[in-house]
Order: structure tokens, then C-alpha cells, then sequence
């Protein structure tokens, strides 16, 4: 098939005009021609899935009736929402080393002297392709150029799988995935200050990436859409599938069927347990990691002890890192600050989606940040100042001073500057201006120069600290890309159980639902398979 019949064969449509038309997977007894009985009804069929013989398309209440009604069809399922949950010798830093990189022991498979140069002929992943099924890469991010060998936008129908659709860019999901996994010794991007300055390195970074985009600017992305990716992945022959997304609810038979044959046909397939957990009762895993035919991953934190955002139960296998997890993520897709005034300097954090950007102007009193109460603010400009109470909305606030004329905003919080909790805008906008928060310690202070000049700076860096299984999941799918990279004649259950039963056991002695197996562990995994410790 070349690029454009792939191009029209897989393409995943953008969003329609709301009517009664339902997205649906249509799912054919074997061995008939796939789309005829949608194709009958004069319906444009979406997608022709090939793992399993179904279709994707939009129809009515009554074309759904009439569909059902062809002796060919076996069932008609919703089509639902997903959303997200060659190396070259390079001298670099065991400062690149992560905390959770360690928790793994994955720089004790590649660089037993710890010297910040990966050893020769050590096990990096080469050889194996990982498919990373998210919302795309920026490939301009300088981790990640080496590994990257090939990609598709199942958004927007083309091979271009950036993180980005009609000039508005995403969170960065897909990038920080794709470095936990990849990213490369001494290749750093723009850094804060007191990170290494050649950033971060992935778990396995000799892997080949394959990148599939699925999820939009708003993370989200269909049923449909995540079957045609891994039918892709399986076509561009990836070892690992990885999936940083889910559904609370079960993804439908023929979902569960397609990942069963994907599983089937030699795919070792990963996905997040989900974040949906909380101190007072643990949720069971999203889909598609609680089909039988994936490896469920949870997330623990930098001591071990499991996240309360959590998902488990009886289909969890392992879990990895997944608390403050430095990555990779779009070019300047997040900012450090710095304010200033006169010749004095505070703490400040930046907000996350807060542009880039430069502004001296007048410190204003916003009050609470609500409507006309910028008193003394002109619309030449001025730094709004707000004192934000708990479970106030950032954005709401923002766009309200914003109206008035602020060029800048400072959030004056009750939290302790130390605190590790950043705060967010609701997500990336042209109009967002430079925005920053001052915690207890500073705020006073700040209040000094009401009526006084002050400066605000945002400078873009390319890193950022998230959390969720979303990151613990690519752990375990490197860990399992360094095993089988160094023992190319496993199969994919192989790689998986040898990481189950070499786990570091942690919670309820033997496997539970809190921590399945235990903690992932490449070095321990990889000695049981060269014979240099027995597998327990």
C-alpha cells in the first residue's frame, strides 16, 4: 500500500457537526467483505480495520437498524472516547540519571561502571521497535531525533505525527512518553537551572521509535482511532506497543478482540492502569489495560510505596515510577520564572501553558481576580496581582484580568513555596499571558511594590516533571525492550513473565492488587536470563 491509500484507508476524521449520527464499530462475521453493508446505505466508512473484520463510520439511529439487520453483521458497538493516561557512543553524565531511571536499574544494565557513558556492546534496545500509540512527538526536540524512525497522525491523516493541529499545540503527553523510553545521552534541550546539562536519558535509548498519534490537542482520541494505530504498529513490525491512555469503561468486544490478536501475533502490548484512584478506594484498571491480553502497569513513587492516583486489581502486573517523572516534552513546552524588582528577586513558579514571554509593567491590586476589580489598571498595561483562595479557577481569573488590560499575572497562593505542586492553565492558548505564582514566604513581600514597577520573565525549556501511570507505563515497556533487545529469541510472554517473577515484591508478600508482581527490575530480569541468577 503506498502513503496515500494509507493515508485515506486509516485516516481518522475530525470532529463533525453535532446530529443524530452516532460513531460506531461495525464487526463482521469472518470471511465477508468488510464494509458492504454500510457501504450499501451510501455511508462513507472511516476506517477498515484489519486485525479484526470490522469498520468504522457514523450513522444514524435508523442506519444502525438497518445495519444490524444484514444476517452479515455480528454486532454494532459504540465507537468510544479514549483519552490519555543505531546508538551512538555518546559521552554524557550520571547527572542525566534520573531517581526513577535507577528505580528500574536500568544505568546498571548499560553502564555497570557508572561513568555517564553507555558501555560497549551493553544492552540498550537495539533492534527493537517500540510503537508509541499517544498524542504524537515533537520531533524537534533533541532527545529524541536518533531514535525516531517513522510515524503517522491518526488525527489528522497524514505522516507527520506532531503534537500539534491547526497551529495549536498539545500538553507534550506523547514527548514525555516517548523520552522516558528513548531519550539520549547528551543530547539536552533547553534546561532549568540545576538540571544536567544534557538533560535526561530514556531506559533503553538504542530502541527504534515508532510514533503513533492518536490523541488530539485535547487528549483525546477514539476507539476506531486507537485500533488503526496498533493495525499500523503491527504493520511497521514493532516488538512493543505502548499505551499512555484508557477508558473507564470496557472498549467494546471487538476492541478487546483486535488487542487479542495483536497479542496473538507476537506483540507485547503496554498500557496504564489509570489514574482514577484516591486514599479512600482503589479503581479498578481502564481499558485497555485490564484486557487479559495486555500488561497493566501501575505507578509507585521515588520510595517504592504505591501512588494513591493508582489504578489495580486482579489483571495488574507490575508497576514503575510514576510520581514528579522528569521528560522530554514539546520545544519550550514549559517555563521557569523569574520576578523581579528593582534589584531584589523572589521565588516564583511558573504556571504549566503560560506562555514564554518578557514584561515590565505596574503592579496592580486584582483583589480575587474578579471582574473590574483591577483598580488602577489601564489598558497601556500593568501586572495584575491575585490573591488566589483554594479551589479557585487560574484560567477563569486569568481571562478576567487579562479583559482589563494585565499583560502579566502574579497568583499569590497560601502554599509553601516548597511545595512540589505546580499550577496549570487549562490548557495551550495563543492568548494566555506570562503567568506566575509566589507562595507564603514571598507573597508579602511582593505586595511591597503595589503601584511600583515590577518585572516578570517566562523563559521555555523542554523538560517537565509529570506524574501518572501514563509515565510509569513506558518504564516497563523499555525494561522489556532492554530484555529482549539483548535476547532477540524470546517471545513476547517470555520477556513478559521473566519481568514478573524477577519484580521487586513489594506491599502484601506475592502478587497483589495494590502492586501486582512488584517493581519492574532490568538488571535482576536480565542476570536471571544470561544464567547469572536463578529465576525465582
Amino acid at each position: 500500500m503506498d502513503t496515500r491509500e494509507e493515508a485515506v484507508s486509516n485516516r481518522l476524521q475530525a470532529p463533525l457537526p453535532k446530529d443524530d449520527r452516532q460513531a460506531v464499530i461495525v464487526r463482521y462475521r469472518s470471511g465477508v467483505r468488510a464494509a458492504r453493508a454500510v457501504e450499501s446505505l451510501g455511508v462513507t466508512v472511516n476506517t477498515r480495520h484489519t486485525l479484526v473484520p470490522a469498520v468504522s463510520a457514523r450513522l444514524t439511529p435508523e442506519e444502525i437498524a438497518r445495519v444490524a439487520a444484514n444476517p452479515d453483521v455480528e454486532r454494532i458497538e459504540p465507537d468510544l472516547e479514549v483519552r490519555a493516561l543505531g546508538m551512538p557512543m555518546s559521552v554524557g553524565s550520571v547527572d542525566e540519571y534520573t531517581d526513577a531511571l535507577r528505580l528500574v536499574q536500568a544505568p546498571h544494565v548499560w553502564d555497570a561502571n557508572q561513568d555517564g557513558v553507555l558501555d560497549r556492546g551493553a544492552p540498550v534496545g537495539a533492534g527493537i521497535r517500540v510503537c508509541v500509540i499517544d498524542s504524537g512527538l515533537d520531533r524537534r526536540h533533541p532527545e529524541l531525533g536518533i531514535p525516531y524512525v517513522g510515524g503517522y497522525d491518526f488525527v489528522d491523516g497524514d505522516t507527520d505525527p506532531s503534537d500539534e493541529s491547526r497551529g495549536v499545540r498539545g500538553l507534550g503527553h506523547g514527548t514525555h512518553v516517548a523520552g522516558i523510553v528513548a531519550a539520549q545521552l547528551a543530547s539536552g534541550g533547553e534546561i532549568w537551572d540545576g538540571l544536567s546539562r544534557g538533560g535526561m536519558v530514556g531506559v533503553a535509548p538504542g530502541v527504534d521509535l515508532l510514533i503513533a498519534r492518536v490523541l488530539n490537542v485535547e487528549e483525546r482520541a477514539s476507539v476506531s482511532g486507537v485500533l488503526s494505530a496498533l493495525e499500523w504498529c503491527q504493520r511497521q513490525k514493532a516488538h512493543i506497543a505502548t499505551l499512555s491512555l484508557g477508558s473507564p469503561v470496557d472498549m467494546g468486544r471487538t476492541a478487546r478482540e483486535a488487542f487479542q490478536a495483536a497479542r496473538d501475533a507476537g506483540m507485547l502490548i503496554v498500557a496504564a492502569a489509570g489514574n482514577d484512584s484516591d486514599l479512600a478506594r482503589q479503581a479498578p484498571l481502564s481499558y485497555p489495560a485490564a484486557y487479559p491480553s495486555v500488561l497493566a502497569v501501575g505507578a509507585v513513587d521515588a520510595h517504592g510505596q504505591v501512588a494513591s492516583f493508582s489504578n489495580g486489581g486482579e489483571g495488574l502486573s507490575l508497576v514503575a515510577p510514576g510520581v514528579d517523572i522528569l521528560s522530554s516534552i514539546s520545544v519550550s513546552g514549559n517555563t521557569v520564572s523569574r520576578l523581579d524588582a528593582g534589584v531584589l528577586s523572589y521565588d516564583s513558579r511558573s504556571l504549566f501553558f503560560s506562555p514564554p514571554g518578557d514584561y515590565t509593567g505596574t503592579l496592580v491590586d486584582c483583589g480575587q481576580g474578579e471582574a473590574l476589580g483591577c483598580q488602577g489598571g489601564t489598558c497601556a498595561g500593568f501586572v495584575a496581582y491575585v490573591r488566589l483562595e483554594h479551589g479557585a479557577d487560574p484560567s477563569r481569573i486569568a481571562r478576567n484580568v487579562m479583559s482589563q488590560g494585565a499583560r502579566a499575572i502574579i497568583f499569590g497562593t497560601s502554599d509553601s513555596e516548597s511545595q512540589s505542586w505546580q499550577m496549570s492553565l487549562e490548557g495551550p492558548s495563543a492568548t494566555w499571558v506570562p503567568a506566575l505564582s509566589v507562595g507564603r514566604e514571598s507573597r508579602g513581600a511582593v505586595l511591597q511594590h503595589l503601584g511600583k514597577p515590577i518585572h516578570v520573565n517566562l523563559r521555555g525549556v523542554d523538560y517537565a516533571r509529570f506524574m501518572g501511570t501514563s509515565m510509569a507505563a513506558p518504564h516497563v515497556t523499555a525494561v522489556a525492550a532492554l530484555l529482549w533487545g539483548a535476547h532477540p529469541e524470546l517471545t513476547a510472554s517470555e520477556v513478559r513473565e521473566v519481568m514478573e517473577r524477577t519484580a521487586l515484591d513489594l506491599g502484601t508478600p506475592g502478587r497483589d492488587n495494590q502492586y501486582g508482581h512488584g517493581l519492574v527490575q532490568a538488571r535482576t530480569a536480565l542476570d536471571a536470563l544470561d544464567g547469572l541468577a536463578p529465576l525465582p
